[in-house]
């Protein structure tokens, strides 16, 4: 078992930035690639980025291409998401997750799951 916890969410005005934490207990960190995924209400769960075990790889869609970075401190087991240039379509529940395999974007293919964290953009 792998557990996630989310922290850093937030009321943000568009234009501003955050930084997502997501802290890993329980299995080794390092065995899972991580990703972020985001639900707004009434929509789909969204895929946000991945990030490959040791950080060497990353994958985002083109909807936040640019403007997101996600990394990982394996020390630390905390993956990180740090958001700029927010715009109010990016007001959603955020969630970090672990998979074994890595360059998955499909929620499915994740094992396991933090409990979300809220970002609010308002315009």
């Amino acid at each position: 078992q792998v557990q996630l916890v989310e922290s850093g969410g937030g009321l943000v005005q568009a234009g501003g930035s955050l930084r997502l934490s997501c802290a890993a207990s329980g299995r080794t960190f390092s065995n899972y690639a991580m990703g972020w995924f985001r639900q707004a209400p009434g929509k789909e769960r969204e895929f946000v980025a991945v990030i490959s075990w040791r950080g060497g790889n990353t994958y985002y869609p083109d909807s936040v291409k640019g403007r997101f970075t996600i990394s990982r401190d394996n020390a630390k087991n905390t993956v990180y998401l740090q958001m700029n240039s927010l715009k109010p379509e990016d007001t959603a529940v955020y969630y970090c997750a672990a998979s074994g395999s890595y360059g998955y974007t499909s929620p499915e293919e994740y094992d396991y799951w933090g409990q979300g964290t809220e970002v609010t953009v308002s315009s």
